[in-house]
């Protein structure tokens, strides 16, 4: 069973992610900041990381920095997900690593897609 990092501020949304992923046969991790994401990480790495940008401390851009930068996780999986629709903030996610950009609100069924196709081996 694919194990999926849930990693967002707002324990609702954090809530809703993890019954979501659950309901979809993932094993679900959270983290409701980006210290407590990347301990999460090097204790047992995910398979798969859902990432808000905005998050208290170090933001989901600097937490994905940190996993390109190394060898260990430079592969995971990425999916950002913000309330921040611009585009130069998709770009620089993008820029960063991210394998994909989600803008919330989103559908729940096209995330679900987007996590299988990336746990496939298909990069968007």
């Amino acid at each position: 069973m694919a194990k999926v990092l849930v990693v967002d501020d707002e324990p609702n949304i954090v809530l809703s992610l993890e019954f979501l992923m659950e309901q979809a046969g993932f094993q679900v991790v959270t983290a409701y900041d980006g210290e407590a994401a990347l301990e999460r990480i090097s204790d047992s790495a995910p398979d798969l990381l859902l990432l808000d940008i905005s998050l208290p401390g170090i933001s989901g851009f600097d937490v994905l920095e940190h996993l390109r930068r190394s060898a260990a996780t430079a592969q995971l999986p990425v999916i950002m997900l913000t309330a921040h629709g611009r585009d130069i903030e998709r770009e620089k996610g993008l820029a960063l690593g991210a394998d994909d950009y989600i803008t919330k609100p989103f559908s729940t069924q096209s995330l679900i897609e987007k996590v299988k196709s990336l746990l496939n081996g298909n990069s968007q």
